[in-house]
């Protein structure tokens, strides 16, 4: 499974904690065409790695983490 998402930091943020960003979209690549699944995770979130929106798509889809690539636009 392919996923592309785009994301939103602020900048602010770093100076308090860690950069975090939160997930504006994201597209699942099946078939050729990109899929919105963005109602499918809480956009409200906060990540504090792309691994960790990694490792939360993998569980989401029940898949093993190899198994999906991850990209960021």
């Amino acid at each position: 499974m392919n996923f592309t998402f785009s994301s939103e930091t602020r900048p602010d943020q770093a100076r308090v904690e860690p950069a975090t960003f939160q997930v504006q979209q994201i597209w699942q690549h099946a078939g050729g065409t990109p899929r919105d699944i963005s109602h499918l995770i809480d956009r409200t979130y906060r990540y504090h790695s792309v691994r960790e929106l990694h490792w939360h798509l993998a569980d989401r889809f029940s898949r093993p983490i190899r198994s999906l690539a991850l990209s960021r636009v």
